[in-house]
């Protein structure tokens, strides 16, 4: 089997090339990512090949040169950098995954595996206790991200009735952990103290980096199709998470930290902007029962124990 896989230099993208490198010698593993891979760090079976997703022909050009059996797309961005415009993403996120399903029908690709997010449902005071797949994908207007994936999951869902021929594996993540990982949400858990919102537990589900890696490649081997969420058994609240930490926990009145962000963000006291308000109170818990039962997979860590081995490789103090 010939697998193409975008965002291959990214945090998941890079060790899911080593896994299926190194599980499946016989594949032929196309890495592309809009950096450049070291070709020295490669194992035999893998080329690489630098591609901008945002560029619409080049991705044609790309998989019509290449014509995999099975695309993982994994190329997004989750930490945007600074400047970065909303033009741009867009560009990146929704274009680009528009550019890869063209091609992938254009030139018969069997299996396309998308990672997609928790953020597609949103955040909103009326999401579910536990969030299922069939629950409704709302995005946010407030937020780039959620509601790029939004826009993409609407995308996947009309090419799954214009082209039924290509299965599609679509992954909605909680917030994913590893021993390197670094992001806004693990930034919150190396301040003095851990900083919640009044009236709102704020649960987190966590799925640690190597299940991840470990669904995608089951996927493959199976060519399996269908939409899950992926997340640890449990959820932890903010309060739970501090207490872990063995640090205070400090919930702030909605409007007081909302005024607080709006004034030190441009600033550049914090990263975090008052749109991250609905980001705290609000999050989607992801059930992962359809993962577990239907696909068969049951992740090596619950939430609990995937926060822990992340502290453990980050070397974080915790009870």
């Amino acid at each position: 089997m010939k697998v193409l896989i975008t965002g291959a230099a990214g945090f998941i993208g890079s060790q899911l090339l080593e896994a299926l490198a190194v599980q499946h010698p016989e594949w032929s593993l196309v890495a592309s990512d809009v950096r450049a891979l070291n070709p020295k760090a490669l194992r035999p079976n893998t080329e690489a090949m630098v591609l901008d997703i945002s560029q619409h022909r080049a991705v044609l050009a790309a998989v019509a040169t290449h014509k995999p059996d099975a695309i993982v797309h994994l190329a997004s961005v989750v930490n945007p950098p600074p400047g970065m415009t909303d033009a741009v993403l867009h560009a990146i996120d929704v274009e680009g995954t528009r550019s890869i399903l063209q091609a992938a029908a254009e030139n018969g690709v069997r299996q396309l595996i998308v990672t997609s997010s928790g953020a597609a449902y949103g955040y909103y005071p009326e999401n579910a206790e536990w969030i299922d797949e069939n629950d409704p994908l709302r995005g946010h207007a407030k937020f780039a991200y959620a509601r790029h994936k939004r826009e993409v999951e609407e995308m996947l869902a009309r090419a799954r009735v214009e082209h039924p021929e290509l299965r599609q594996l679509i992954l909605r993540p909680g917030t994913i952990l590893g021993k390197r990982v670094n992001n806004q949400i693990t930034d919150m858990f190396k301040k003095k103290s851990v900083l919640g919102i009044k009236g709102s537990d704020s649960r987190f589900v966590f799925i640690w980096d190597q299940d991840v890696v470990s669904i995608i490649t089951k996927g493959l081997e199976k060519g399996c199709s269908g939409i899950y969420n992926l997340a640890g058994d449990g959820a932890l609240s903010l309060r739970e998470l501090a207490s872990i930490l063995q640090k205070p926990y400090r919930p702030l009145s909605p409007g007081l930290l909302q005024f607080a962000l709006r004034v030190l963000k441009p600033l550049g006291l914090t990263q975090y902007g008052p749109e991250q308000l609905d980001f705290l109170r609000y999050r989607p818990v992801l059930a992962n029962r359809r993962l577990k039962e239907e696909f068969g997979y049951t992740p090596r860590y619950t939430s609990r124990e995937a926060f822990m081995a992340f502290l453990d490789a980050q070397g974080v103090p915790h009870a």
